[in-house]
């Protein structure tokens, strides 16, 4: 049995502090015997980092150096938690505080409010949700539901940022936040909503933080309270502590250094939260005696799929990437990743289901499988698949497709439509099943482009998006179909998917798969637009992307499958390119440029903080180079695009069809060749840029004066999701 593959229900308690010890590899040990001053553990995936710190908290308790009641662990989930406390219960060290951050403030908050303010705690609301709708009514400002869920998130991350409303403008461009509404309007509703909040007397969830910091600033006397009782600090995740949590556990702390944490740099996923690895980069700059344990034994996953998961980041950038953990595997070989092309996405959907129909025949549990996708929207497919395959299922981190509260708006909406038939106003122009089903759902919230950004906005446009696309098949399969008979495709549909939840196959995005591992994992869309997501602009968000999939890769222990998708749907334009992010790994594909930082090796450090050499920046680009790879362009063609034939392209290929449709059309009416009006390569530079003014369209190659004037106005009404009219410019 290797380090960190035992069971996680000890059959006896250990007998003695040594006892405790037993089975750790030299690094684990390292961190178990490591009690005395501040410990930086930078953990790898799959290396054992519970184990280490629990049982270093065990051997520090059984030892009698560390009292129980002195020890304080902190995580960012309740399962995370609960799993904490009980590997500490079967290694006799019960009575330790094993916490998330927001648990541990409450609890504190709780017992000194009445001393520090007096009276009872304020009531704390489960959801704020309600609470930003009434502040925006207050301030005369109309959200829908996705625009709501979004204001929310981002008086969320001020509040983690400790972002006041009169600078969330300044700091969310500082950020490159996507704000959901001009950020004026966001920070007036932030306002609004803070005033409420004392209006009402309640609190929120972020306010846990707040009040609990402000408490220990303000109050001396409770600072020492709180600091004589827990002496002893260990923080798990620690990539992903918030400046708030950080500013919480600096006050804990006070001017002690008796202080573990624990995390991966490669690993920071939720930096839309405030979560930032800075923290962990920066620790033995704060604490130049600190001790730093490399865990870089991975023994869950093969050395096939470690082999995958180091290849990855030796392409990435950034801060990050340059203090990557090269992992060293330490089970026995297995099988080679699994790459898979299919010519669209109900293929891939298919093929996965086929694939894992024939794993669970074989005697693969159906729980020791996942498939993991990088949007909720792209669920259903693998629903529909596996369902049709006979596969059980259950969904992680996701709603049913078909429970979400914009699907049941919208199918409501059909239903109607289909009930009212030709006295529907919004079927008026409609000439078919598709374009019946595009009216209706631009009722609720659809357009022709996806918005900008991220977010429940995003996530609410692709479910509405996915809805149109499953009209388009279904007409093309059963040409003749109606309104009504879509619609009783979609509740049979339904039907099928809310049956009882059976133990099955995983279907989870790859953000709420963190922290899990299955034998058997399916990456599935790993193409370019979805991996990196379309909206990823920034180095930083590319970045982040890539240690997403970095994320799901190390999630396998045993089998990995690899798969994307030509087309969109059968029959559609086969435009798209495996990720980028494979480029160099997959058979066949030659590596581009990327970061060639070298891995830290394990081991450990002991002492004054080591002296760096940081990367040197990258020399500014030249308009003649790849935006992709940095090739140096010769090519006039290639040039137009902004980057190499051969280099993947984040174009949105439905502006691009409806680009190609229009450009028919006025082919036709003046009797010149469709390359007249604009070659194929300025209409691919058109749907990959997405232009919002003339400025921008202008700057595109092959547009230039006369064409801009007059074609324009009907391509920026077509960038933007509106029709174009029969004499020109949109509506």
């Amino acid at each position: 049995m290797t380090a960190a593959t035992h069971s996680t229900l000890f059959p006896r308690v250990p007998d003695t502090a040594d006892a405790v010890l037993d089975g750790l590899d030299p690094e684990q040990r390292a961190v178990a015997t490591a009690l005395h001053g501040p410990v930086c553990v930078l953990a790898g995936a799959g290396t054992g980092k519970t184990r280490a710190i629990t049982h270093r908290i065990a051997y520090g308790v059984r030892a009698g150096i560390l009292q129980p009641s002195s020890v304080l662990a902190v995580t960012f989930t309740n399962r995370a938690a609960g799993e904490m406390r009980g590997r500490l219960r079967q290694l006799g060290a019960g009575g330790v505080q094993a916490r998330t951050f927001h648990s541990a403030a409450l609890r504190q908050l709780q017992y000194f409010w009445p001393k520090a303010v007096g009276g009872s705690l304020p009531r704390l609301v489960d959801r704020k949700i309600q609470l930003v709708a009434d502040a925006a009514a207050a301030c005369r400002i109309r959200l829908d539901r996705g625009e709501l869920r979004d204001v929310t998130a981002e008086i969320e991350w001020c509040k983690v940022t400790q972002t006041i409303p009169a600078d969330y403008a300044a700091a969310a461009a500082r950020a490159g936040r996507e704000a959901p509404r001009d950020p004026a309007e966001t920070a007036k509703i932030y306002a609004a909503y803070e005033d409420l909040k004392r209006d009402r007397a309640v609190i929120d969830f972020e306010d846990v933080l707040l009040l609990t910091v402000a408490v220990l600033q303000d109050r001396h006397d409770i600072a020492e309270q709180v600091r004589s009782q827990y002496q002893h600090f260990v923080v798990d995740e620690y990539q992903d502590v918030s400046p708030l949590q950080q500013r919480l556990l600096e006050l804990w702390l006070g001017e002690r250094d008796s202080l573990c944490v624990v995390g991966d740099a490669s690993q920071t996923i939720y930096s839309f939260t405030g979560a930032t690895p800075d923290h962990l980069l920066d620790f033995r700059t704060r604490h130049p005696g600190a001790t730093v344990v490399k865990l870089v034994r991975d023994y869950r996953s093969s050395p096939q799929v470690v082999h995958l998961a180091n290849g990855l980041l030796s392409q990435a950038r950034g801060r990050a990437a340059e203090h990557r953990l090269e992992l060293i595997s330490q089970r026995p070989p297995g099988a080679e990743p699994v790459y898979a092309e299919y010519t669209d996405e109900p293929a891939e959907a298919e093929g996965a289901a086929r694939r894992i129909r024939e794993l669970i025949a074989s005697g693969v549990p159906a729980g020791e499988i996942a498939v993991l996708f990088r949007t909720n929207s792209q669920s259903e497919t693998y629903e529909q698949a596996l369902a049709d395959a006979g596969v059980p299922y259950q969904l992680r981190g996701a709603e049913r497709f078909f429970d979400r509260p914009e699907v049941r708006k919208a199918g409501a909406a059909l239903r109607a439509a289909a009930r009212f038939g030709g006295n529907d106003t919004l079927l008026a122009d409609a000439v078919d099943l598709p374009s019946q089903v595009r009216a209706v759902l631009s009722g609720e919230g659809w357009t022709g482009s996806p918005p900008a950004g991220s977010g429940a906005v995003r996530e609410r446009w692709e479910s509405l998006a996915a809805l149109v696309h499953l009209a388009q098949d279904f007409a093309t399969a059963k040409p003749g179909a109606t309104l009504g008979d879509l619609v009783a495709e979609l509740d049979e549909r339904a039907s099928a998917q809310h049956a009882p939840t059976v133990q099955g196959v995983t279907l989870a995005s790859l953000h709420s798969a963190k922290g899990l591992e299955w034998d058997v994992v399916f990456l599935v869309g790993v193409a370019e637009g979805m991996m990196p997501i379309t909206y990823a602009k920034t180095d930083d968000q590319i970045e982040e992307e890539r240690r997403l999939l970095y994320v799901g890769v190390t999630r396998a222990r045993e089998h990995l499958f690899v798969s994307w998708a030509l087309a969109r749907s059968p029959g559609g334009r086969a435009g798209r390119r495996p990720s980028r992010f494979l480029d160099g790994l997959r058979p066949g594909s030659v590596a581009t440029a990327g970061g060639r930082a070298g891995a830290a090796q394990g081991g450990i450090e002991r002492g004054a903080a080591r002296t760096g050499v940081t990367a040197a920046r990258r020399t500014s680009r030249s308009p003649a180079r790849c935006r992709v790879c940095g090739r140096t362009l010769a090519d006039a063609g290639e040039m137009k695009l902004m980057r190499c034939d051969g280099c993947p392209s984040d174009m949105d290929e439905g502006l691009y069809e409806r680009l190609r449709e229009w450009r028919a059309v006025q082919a036709e009416r003046s009797g010149q060749p469709a390359f007249c009006v604009f070659t194929d390569r300025t209409l691919m530079a058109i749907a990959e840029t997405a232009p919002d003014d003339e400025g921008e369209l202008a700057r595109i190659p092959g547009v230039g004066v006369r064409k801009l004037n007059r074609f324009g106005a009907d391509v920026l009404a077509i960038c933007a999701g509106r029709e174009v009219m029969e004499d020109g410019g949109g509506n």
